[in-house]
């Protein structure tokens, strides 16, 4: 019987080899929730991307990884060595954190088995970064981001290119959230300005719950701009973004020089300039400014408030880090396809534009079998679900057009699964066939309430029987959580 006009009529079975086994066990993205904590808050400071080039001096102390070694119990800043000891050794006198550096020379990971892996770690600080992070480097990054934890990048002004290899702040932190292979669809909600601002007191917004804003370490007031830039919001692609302090005479989505959102389980801080964390104190030889302490703002609040907040410290406010709030988000990356294979794990040609079949939104979508022959596609990712959340939904948009002509036989299947990290399915919760052929998409849900504190694979498996094809077609993916 011919085929459909959707049919591939291609008998190429290549698999993509991100995380599928040889054997043909189940597919699934290395993703590691960041671990309980032997203190409440562990905070890794980036120290290996150029942060003490130039005049900038921004470490915590000279002893790396372990400021301890420098001195274990530092009472004043200036028993740490950094122009950001002030940060560190305020931290560190609460008793509730557990602080390290990323020395130089060392790259930024997550699932790994070193002691400074991400996974060992609450919150990740970016201090001014100054030389662009690997492909390697922005996956962990991200994954360590989607999968509850923490992250504060700390800009500076357009042209601050302190070791002259061609890139500034702006530069690298807009590379991270617009060219990594977890989300690239400006999974933050906003964007770095290329603007260098002179001078200015940002003033923050009137937002009494707001746990940055009125932490456990003082009310914020103002900030402090001494050459620094701003962010453009986004609300449209994250409607967890949220400016907190604004440039002088901007609000909404222009001119925010303190924002923060929220990306999977995790949470991210953005502040637009160095000088109000440098305390003027670093090492010998650097021009220095003491922002920590300037009269006319509050920027140790900021700071500190913040660093709480992004850890899972705070009782309001966000949801990362695996604490006892849940944050309403979406979790999925690429939920719809339009990155391409970014974020997923799947069969060759599964996720496509081809124009034989319709993406149900968008350009791109994601389809299994259709070949007319025995094959086997999948398409698979790994989401850590906050164990706070009681509601978890998944749903996606699923067409079928089929060959067969049976009213009575599944011939061709597909299978919606759940597997825990080693790849043994949890749960099945659907079965679809060539029985279920009609016309247009149909929006499927199913409840993940029961997964919450676990990270899973959802999996896709489209199994093709010898000669009639099926084509099973998914689009507008999402997991909702609140």
């Amino acid at each position: 019987m011919p085929q459909l006009p959707g049919s591939r009529h291609r008998l190429t079975t290549a698999v993509t080899v991100f995380g599928l086994l040889a054997t043909g066990a189940a597919v699934q993205a290395v993703t590691v929730t960041p671990a309980a904590a032997a203190t409440p808050h562990r905070v890794l400071f980036d120290n290996a991307h150029a942060e003490t080039a130039g005049n900038a001096d921004w470490i915590i102390s000279t002893s790396q990884p372990d400021p301890l070694g420098q001195d274990a119990s530092p009472s004043a800043e200036t028993d740490w060595t950094g122009a950001i000891s002030s940060w560190g050794v305020a931290l560190q006198k609460t008793g509730d954190y557990s602080l390290k550096t990323l020395p130089s020379g060392s790259s930024l990971t997550y699932g790994g088995s070193g002691a400074q892996d991400l996974a060992n770690f609450d919150t990740l600080v970016l201090p001014e970064p100054n030389t662009l992070f690997t492909t390697a480097e922005k996956t962990a990054i991200m994954n360590f981001v989607k999968n509850g934890g923490g992250l504060f990048m700390i800009s500076d002004h357009t042209g601050a290119d302190r070791n002259n290899d061609g890139e500034d702040a702006v530069e690298i932190l807009n590379d991270l959230m617009t060219n990594n292979s977890v989300d690239s669809t400006d999974p933050f909600g906003f964007s770095i300005d290329s603007l260098s601002i002179s001078s200015d007191y940002p003033s923050a917004i009137s937002d009494s719950s707001n746990a940055v804003l009125h932490g456990s370490f003082g009310t914020v007031t103002k900030s402090l701009i001494a050459s620094g830039t701003t962010a453009t919001l986004k609300p449209a692609d994250n409607s967890s973004v949220k400016g907190l302090l604004y440039r002088t005479g901007y609000s909404g989505n222009t001119g925010a020089f303190f924002a923060t959102s929220t990306f999977g389980s995790g949470k991210v801080a953005f502040w637009g300039d160095s000088s109000p964390i440098d305390d003027d104190t670093g090492q010998s030889g650097n021009t220095l400014y003491d922002g920590w302490n300037d009269s006319g703002a509050t920027n140790a609040a900021l700071a500190l408030n913040a660093t709480e907040w992004l850890a899972g410290g705070s009782s309001s406010g966000g949801g990362g880090g695996g604490g006892s709030t849940c944050t309403a988000a979406q979790l999925l990356g690429n939920n719809g396809f339009e990155s391409g294979s970014t974020t997923w794990s799947a069969s060759s040609g599964v996720i496509t534009n081809s124009s034989s079949q319709s993406a149900r939104s968008g350009s791109y979508y994601a389809w299994l079998d259709g070949y007319g022959s025995a094959h086997t596609d999948t398409l698979a990712q790994s989401v850590t679900i906050p164990s706070a959340c009681t509601t978890a939904t998944l749903s996606f948009y699923l067409h079928v057009d089929t060959a067969e002509t049976t009213t009575s036989t599944a011939y061709d299947t597909l299978k919606v699964q759940v597997l825990n990290s080693s790849g043994t399915v949890l749960g099945t919760l659907a079965t679809y066939s060539n029985l279920n052929a009609a016309s247009g998409y149909t929006q499927r849900s199913f409840s993940l309430a029961s997964y919450a504190g676990q990270t899973v694979t959802l999996k896709f498996t489209g199994a093709e029987g010898s000669t009639l094809q099926t084509s099973f077609v998914i689009d507008d993916t999402a997991l909702n959580v609140s």
